[in-house]
């Protein structure tokens, strides 16, 4: 549609629901999709008209948004129609998404408060999306297709390995892909016969902040399925580095409100996730490669080592042993030096040592010239009585000596606050080493307390690989 001709037929649609000519349209950013969107003003009011190419999945929106509202479900209304489909104007929410509203949290690696307050809201409401949202839905009504099925799964795999997998160069046997694709299909159709709604593209970018709250778009693609693949989607968004204590966090608050329609067992709930997850991500890259391969939109190929990540991590954190040849696939994938190498570039290493001051403060071998170092002598020293001599500063008799007066508490408050800032500035200016140091008399108890204790604080609050040495006692642990 020619851009003079499609802002026509907004224009009009608008003069016929409001009575009012447009002051002004103005077209907004388009994303992955065909369809486009503009801003529509007359005085006071103020709309969204979309037009869209294909009229089914006109169709498909306005007739699931008109469901949704009647349910109470936070999404735009739908004002007018034209008579072919092809346009239609609907609640104008604003500018700002989630996506938009988290992005220094993003930007640095760790979400504040707030923002985690903002993407929980957002988590919160999936189910009642899915539930209430699929309660009596005419599912005949979707695009392209009503429900998730072995169609749409060999569709999407198949995505993966032509628009993505092909295009790395990477050889591979396509009998055996396609037996270990069968049995993962297999597995994610156990879920099939669930008669709840599958929003299909459910993450930050889809989400409006409306007066306060979650208000949700671009659902033209749902339809019947799986609770598992929306979860995944929101969570394992390439671009929104989370780390793993959000992820859980997110995971949980949406179990918490799952609870209201369905209980499911941990053990079955986080199988079915984790195979939906390596799903959700192979569909990912599928859709990169083909926007940004095939169709050559450069911004799409940008996402793609934030996936790659998300999958290396994947099959590294719980390989999938049932996928033997895919399983391998990947990891050769996720291991290829033009992946590898962006990876190294963007992630921070923090190295966090314990030590001896009559031994000598660690050297950076990083070439930076160290970092922090801090000084924990004065803080009460277990060491001085016998009965502590053989434990270390993770060791319980410790932690509760250390931890009786509150001193070291006040101590790691300050350090906390200290490391955070300087962590989410390093993670900003992509610096790639950091170090802090703790020392004490010994290096035994006091220094290994702290040092142990702030590498589980980053690696918690921080998408970052975090190396902790105990220097005096030689221990080494990566987060």
């Amino acid at each position: 549609m020619k851009k003079f001709s499609v802002m026509k037929q907004i224009a009009d649609l608008f003069l016929k629901y409001t009575g009012e000519r447009p002051e002004s349209i103005e077209e907004l950013p388009s994303s992955g999709s065909n369809r486009r969107y503009f801003r529509v003003k007359s005085g006071e009011t103020s709309l969204i008209g979309a037009a869209g190419t294909s009229v089914d999945e006109n169709i498909a929106f306005i007739e699931i948004d008109k469901d949704f509202k009647r349910k109470g479900l936070n999404v735009p209304e739908v004002y007018a129609v034209s008579e072919d489909k092809r346009f239609y104007l609907q609640q104008d929410l604003g500018d700002l998404t989630l996506f938009n509203a988290v992005a220094k949290g993003r930007e640095a690696g760790s979400y504040s408060a707030e923002e985690v307050e903002l993407l929980k809201s957002a988590i919160k409401e999936l189910p009642h999306l899915q539930f209430v949202g699929g309660e009596g839905l005419d599912y005949s009504i979707c695009f392209p297709q009503p429900s998730f099925d072995e169609r749409m799964v060999s569709f999407d795999l198949n995505y993966f390995k032509y628009c993505f997998l092909k295009a790395t160069g990477l050889e591979f046997s396509e009998i055996k892909l396609h037996d270990d694709f069968q049995k993962l299909s297999a597995n994610l159709l156990e879920e099939s016969r669930s008669e709840t709604f599958l929003y299909r593209d459910f993450q930050a970018r889809n989400v409006m902040i409306y007066n306060g709250a979650p208000y949700f778009i671009d659902f033209q693609g749902g339809r019947k399925g799986p609770i598992y693949y929306d979860l995944a989607s929101f969570v394992w968004q390439a671009k929104a580095n989370y780390s793993e204590e959000l992820k859980r966090v997110l995971i949980e608050t949406y179990r918490e409100e799952l609870k209201n329609y369905i209980s499911i067992e941990d053990g079955l709930f986080y199988d079915k996730l984790r195979h939906f997850v390596l799903f959700r991500t192979m569909q990912v890259l599928g859709a990169y490669g083909f926007r940004g391969y095939f169709e050559k939109k450069p911004h799409f190929l940008q996402s793609v080592p934030f996936a790659i990540d998300n999958l290396r991590k994947l099959i590294k954190s719980k390989p999938f042993y049932e996928y033997p040849y895919l399983q391998e696939l990947l990891t050769e994938l996720t291991n290829m030096r033009q992946f590898n190498d962006i990876a190294k570039e963007r992630q921070l290493e923090v190295r966090i040592f314990s030590f001896a001051y009559k031994k000598g403060i660690p050297s950076d071998t990083s070439g930076n010239g160290g970092g922090y170092v801090f000084d924990c002598r004065a803080i009460e020293n277990p060491g001085k009585y016998d009965h502590y001599k053989h434990f270390i500063g993770t060791d319980k008799e410790v932690v509760d000596f250390l931890e009786a007066d509150g001193g070291v508490l006040k101590f790691l408050d300050n350090v906390y606050a200290l490391a955070d800032a300087h962590v989410q500035r390093y993670i900003q200016r992509k610096f790639t080493n950091l170090m802090f140091s703790f020392g004490c008399t010994g290096g035994q108890h006091r220094s290994v307390y702290c040092a142990q204790h702030l590498a589980e604080h980053i690696a918690q609050k921080f998408n970052v690989k975090v190396i902790l040495y105990h220097r005096e006692q030689d221990i080494e642990q990566i987060f």
